[in-house]
């Protein structure tokens, strides 16, 4: 790992989530090194530590692409998600302690500040933590398993560069309701909240849902 790699990296990841590169395009060694005046060996390597982290796709004999999710497979995920985390929120509100409880209190509040700040590495950091703690407390590997299979890196970073201020402050601050909901032992307030919380999510990434049968698809 050098410092030249570093910088390919950092500065690729961004051109791919700021939505530079589409889902799909392919990424070429020799032009990204000439674009970054860089050599091919950092790109290389920036090309090989992105794909490990699931924003590129690398196959032999065809290069680096952007890795692309259907639309329908996003659906899924995130509708998934908001059932399997939902019914980990309801479990948590009877299940977490109090020190279990403070802890997801610490890490929303500073989840925020940094959301405030504009950090999104740590944004994203924390998200992944609150997320991961949360679902351990529905006590059931078999959640924290389902939910491991859906969670992509690429899909969580894509979707916090897609929030506006709205829905960055609506995704914070879910966090701090859930941790009110434990806080009642209410598990109908903490289903609801995350459910909530996972579907704004997807509205950010995805756009408003297709209604089958309008005037434009029926004509």
């Amino acid at each position: 790992m050098t410092a030249a790699s570093d910088r390919a990296m950092h500065q690729l990841r961004e051109r791919i989530l700021g939505g530079e590169y589409a889902p799909g395009e392919r990424l070429g060694e020799v032009e990204l090194a000439e674009k970054f005046g860089l050599s091919r060996t950092p790109v290389r390597e920036a090309l090989r530590r992105l794909a490990a982290e699931g924003l590129v796709d690398i196959t032999t004999n065809k290069g680096a692409r952007v890795v692309e999710y259907p639309p329908q497979d996003l659906e899924y995920i995130f509708m998934i998600r908001a059932h399997v985390e939902g019914l980990a929120a309801r479990a948590a509100a009877q299940t977490a302690t109090t020190a279990d409880i403070d802890r997801l209190d610490h890490i929303a509040t500073v989840l925020k500040d940094h959301a405030e700040a504009g950090n999104l590495d740590e944004v994203y950091r924390l998200n992944a933590e609150y997320h991961a703690t949360l679902n351990g407390l529905a006590g059931s590997p078999v959640v924290s398993t389902t939910v491991g299979t859906l969670i992509h890196a690429s899909v969580l970073q894509r979707t916090l560069h897609a929030f506006d201020d709205a829905a960055m402050r609506r995704s914070v601050n879910h966090h701090l309701e859930i941790v009110a909901a434990l806080r009642a032992r209410d598990g109908d307030w903490a289903e609801a909240v995350m459910h909530a919380h996972l579907l704004s999510a997807r509205a950010s990434l995805l756009g408003p849902r297709r209604q089958v049968g309008t005037p434009e698809e029926s004509a």
